[in-house]
């Protein structure tokens, strides 16, 4: 039914006769997460079918859990609540039990009818205070008229269950009539042999949560296999083609992969700073002659942004090579979101002319670069910035790249802004023509 762990908890909280009502409930509340409150409850409810196995104490505290965990205002919303019912209705159960579940229902048949005022009181201070005489055991119809419209009559009692083995059995140390839970029949004499039912019940009530059902062993349900139907005329028949198909060995397991050692080395060199003219010529012959080797170099998207300034024309290679790769949507993400540079701007314009890069990217990439230049402070390098993004876009445009309506509004916004800059003029004359 429940876990170890989960298992122990609830003992621990039934066992706190001593304790206050609300406690408990705060205890439950912060030990049991919210979709395991209904499991727990299953189990609490099933320990209190059998009158053997929790005491007097714990039971109160299980039946105010039951009430409590559902406090909402329809009682018929408590999933339970048929079981409280029935539970005050027992004639077979002590009165002390049933008193407390109608206290708990706020039940007309209470003089005293607080139910709050019960919640502060711990189990003991009940049992010890209960009087008989002030309760008024009403009849079920009544109780279930007047809390919970929606009861079940009847609740459905499967045929199989009169035929269970029950796995709970009457302690043989305790002769039939006495109190189960009196001292006496706890205490062992020093040296004395064990008796049968002198072990830990807490552990064998938390044993019986983990492992069993405590409804017992029911009767196996006889299942034969239904008998197949013959086959019409008009009718497909289902079919099972057995074909052998053959193993195709991948070859490039096990590959020696050291001659990419030279490629990973030079990438490495280039993150670091600009290599010489026959480095770069070396890194793209190889991965010309072997575009897998791409995988094998050591770029990760988080160290693109070093490639890129310090080698575009690699930066722009590796990309290229990698735009069927399932990372490529991560390499792209952490180029738009870069410091814009003009090596940046060189790598995206150079990956339009050669790739065809989604719409979305490049949108993202334009509003970036537009957004740089106006959150920069340095009028220097804002007028300098501002003539690379005009001619980017303008290579955008007259290369149909993008479709300048979707940007309309922001670029030309941009444009009017910077219109000082003898770039940002020509664009927005270039803007207008195409309007």
């Amino acid at each position: 039914m429940i876990g170890v762990q989960d298992s122990m908890t609830l003992i621990l909280l039934l066992n706190s006769d001593q304790r206050p009502f609300d406690e408990i409930f705060v205890d439950f509340f912060s030990k049991f997460m919210r979709e395991s409150h209904f499991r727990v409850c299953c189990s609490i409810a099933t320990l209190l079918e059998d009158k053997k196995m929790l005491k007097p104490s714990q039971r109160l505290v299980a039946f105010a859990i039951l009430h409590e965990v559902y406090p909402l205002q329809q009682s018929s919303a408590n999933p339970f609540m048929s079981f409280l019912i029935n539970a005050a209705c027992d004639d077979a159960a002590e009165k002390l039990e049933r008193g407390f579940i109608l206290q708990l229902l706020g039940s007309a048949g209470v003089s005293t009818n607080n139910s709050k005022e019960i919640l502060k009181q711990s189990a003991a201070d009940f049992i010890k205070g209960f009087d008989p005489s002030s309760y008024e055991f009403v009849p079920r119809e009544q109780l279930q008229k007047q809390y919970c419209d929606r009861v079940q009559d009847e609740p459905y009692n499967s045929i199989f269950r009169s035929a269970a083995v029950k796995n709970v059995i009457p302690d043989p140390d305790i002769p039939r009539g006495c109190d189960a839970n009196s001292p006496e029949f706890e205490f062992t004499p020093p040296g004395a042999k064990p008796k049968i039912g002198s072990g830990d019940r807490d552990g064998a009530v938390a044993s019986l949560l983990q492992n069993i059902s405590l409804e017992g062993l029911n009767p196996q349900w006889i299942r034969p296999l239904p008998p197949r139907l013959p086959v019409q005329d008009g009718e497909l028949v289902w079919l099972n083609p057995d074909n052998n198909h053959e193993l195709l060995w991948d070859y490039g397991m096990c590959a020696d992969t050291s001659r990419g050692a030279a490629v990973r080395d030079l990438i490495a060199k280039a993150l670091k700073g600009p290599l010489v003219p026959a480095q770069q010529e070396q890194v793209l012959l190889e991965l010309t002659n072997d575009p897998k080797l791409v995988y094998h170099c050591g770029l990760t998207p988080r160290k693109l942004p070093e490639l890129v300034e310090h080698n575009p024309l690699i930066a722009v290679e590796v990309l290229i090579k990698l735009m069927h790769s399932p990372e490529i949507s991560e390499y792209f993400t952490v180029l738009v979101n870069m410091d814009m540079s003009l090596h940046s701007m060189e790598v995206v314009n150079r990956l339009t002319t050669a790739v065809e890069l989604p719409t979305e990217f490049v949108h993202m990439y334009i509003t970036n670069c537009i957004s740089s230049c106006e959150n920069i402070k340095d009028k220097y390098m804002q007028n300098r910035l501002v003539r690379l993004v005009c001619v980017f876009l303008q290579s955008l445009i007259r290369n149909k790249i993008i479709n300048v309506q979707d940007l309309f509004i922001e670029v030309q916004a941009f444009c009017i802004e910077f219109s000082r800059i003898r770039e940002a003029a020509g664009l927005f004359r270039l803007l207008k023509t195409l309007e």
